[in-house]
């Protein structure tokens, strides 16, 4: 009797079941589509990150950069010029390391020792100048910085020079080298970029004369899978090409940890360890940890580095936190409460009805789950429609895919960004990377829609539960449908 008298009734109230449906609908595709879009946003933020310190890193270990050389100390480069002032092609590299002052090797089993560690991998960033040309009798010395770099891979500024007691036609090439632990490929900076040709390092080239080039480095200097490099007078081939998933490289070349070693008589230093921990949750306390029994030491997690994200991503980010979820709670509450008294208008107008019934002996309780259950089925109509259009919604923001800009290691969180994740490369520039925004929807959020169409169906028949039950025989007499 009780699907009977639903269904005969839903079918002669579309109209009415139809308007409660809908405002529910609204308000449910606007909690699918904001819940999508804050998801799509935390996989944007996710991706930036990745595009610095590698996937699965959870925090990095580094040690604050020494103060900056004197203009007395900066780095000269000696040639041996022509007596007879005709000049000769010569080159000198220079190798120094990058960003950070160097830690001892055994730090990084120390980190890999501590609680809530997962797993820990040191490398060694390394910057190269490269001066070639013809030079006479007298001395090049390298200079402040003239300009800043363009090009991905920890492109850097091109220094400027001069030649003391002579004269020089040269040319300065500027590279990063980034030294990786060949043991531990799932770990650190190449993780955040796929190899498109050739193959990687294998874990028993641990010493040996190879390298990965980033694919714009390659492009730029006409590099393939077999191609060699020389660094410092030692030749290696590349095995690989690596293009970075989003953004910059962590570097121009990727070589083994030792040769890094060897080219910056680093032996058995490192300058960034990477961390990952055994629970997500524990990150914190393993930050702390660490700080506290290795002294001397900076440890930044992710969630430091994404305070220093800004740009568009930031902003919109924040607008779909914020205003986006408080704009659905009050959508929501809106639906609910007209669901609510759309029902309640309802039962008032089928007082004769619902008098009647009682008069026939329906007891107020049975009188009451009518109402709930014709409410119940209206919200599940309600979240139907809302799924549909909520999943509309989604797709449309993932096909247009609006590119939001974010922006690393400006305004207050440069300090972070320069000790943490920088990387090869990275250490004092504002990097600005594009990203394309996707909406994601997940089956949790679906779970969460039917819960809210249940919901208001409750709501709604409880307010024309509340209404049914204070009816009486005698009003089918005062009221007329």
């Amino acid at each position: 009797m009780f699907f009977t008298y639903l269904r005969r009734e839903l079918r002669r109230r579309r109209r009415a079941a139809l308007v409660v449906a809908s405002g529910l609908a609204l308000g449910i595709a606007l909690v699918i589509v904001v819940t999508s879009v804050s998801a799509g946003m935390g996989r944007a933020q996710d991706k930036v990150l990745q595009s610095l310190y590698g996937l699965g890193t959870d925090m990095t270990v580094t040690k604050a950069a020494a103060p900056a050389a004197s203009s007395s100390e900066r780095p000269r480069f000696r040639f041996d010029a022509q007596d007879d002032g005709s000049g000769g092609e010569q080159s000198s590299d220079r190798v120094m390391v990058q960003g950070f002052q160097t830690l001892a090797g055994s730090t990084v089993g120390k980190v890999d020792a501590q609680s809530g560690v997962a797993d820990a991998v040191g490398g060694l960033s390394l910057q190269v100048v490269k001066v070639s040309g013809a030079f006479t009798r007298g001395r090049f010395e390298q200079g402040e910085s003239g300009g800043q770099g363009t090009g991905r891979g920890g492109a850097q500024p091109s220094p400027r020079g001069r030649v003391e007691g002579g004269g020089a036609d040269f040319d300065v090439n500027n590279y990063s080298v980034y030294g990786t632990d060949v043991t531990k490929p799932v770990l650190g900076p190449l993780t955040s970029s796929k190899i498109t040709s050739g193959r990687t390092f294998t874990t028993s080239e641990t010493n040996a004369k190879v390298a990965v080039a980033d694919s714009a480095y390659a492009k730029e200097k006409k590099l393939k899978a077999g191609s060699t490099v020389t660094v410092k007078s030692t030749t290696f081939k590349v095995v690989g090409i690596a293009t970075a998933d989003s953004g910059d490289a962590a570097a121009n070349l990727y070589i083994p940890l030792k040769q890094a070693q060897t080219l910056a008589d680093a032996k058995d230093k490192v300058t960034t360890i990477y961390v990952k921990a055994t629970d997500s949750q524990r990150i914190d306390s393993v930050k702390s940890e660490i700080g506290k029994n290795i002294p001397g030491t900076t440890v930044t997690t992710s969630a430091d580095l994404a305070d220093t994200v800004s740009g568009s991503l930031s902003t919109a980010s924040s607008l779909a936190a914020s205003v986006g979820r408080w704009l659905s709670v009050v959508v929501l509450v809106a639906a609910f409460l007209v669901a609510g008294l759309l029902t309640s208008s309802a039962v008032s107008r089928r007082v004769r009805e619902f008098g009647t019934l009682k008069a026939l002996g329906w007891k107020s309780g049975r009188v009451t789950r009518q109402v709930v259950g014709e409410a119940v089925v209206n919200g599940l109509v309600g979240g139907a429609l809302g799924i549909a259009l909520g999943l509309a919604g989604a797709y449309a923001v993932t096909a247009v895919s609006p590119t939001l800009q974010a922006q690393l290691g400006g305004g207050g969180g440069g300090e972070g960004f320069r000790g943490g994740f920088g990387g090869p490369g990275r250490a004092a520039a504002t990097k600005t990377l594009d990203v394309a925004l996707t909406a994601p929807v997940a089956l949790t959020t679906i779970a969460l829609a039917v819960g809210l169409a249940v919901a208001g169906g409750l709501i709604a028949g409880a307010f024309g539960g509340w209404r049914a039950s204070r009816l009486r025989p005698a009003d089918a007499l005062r009221r007329v449908e």
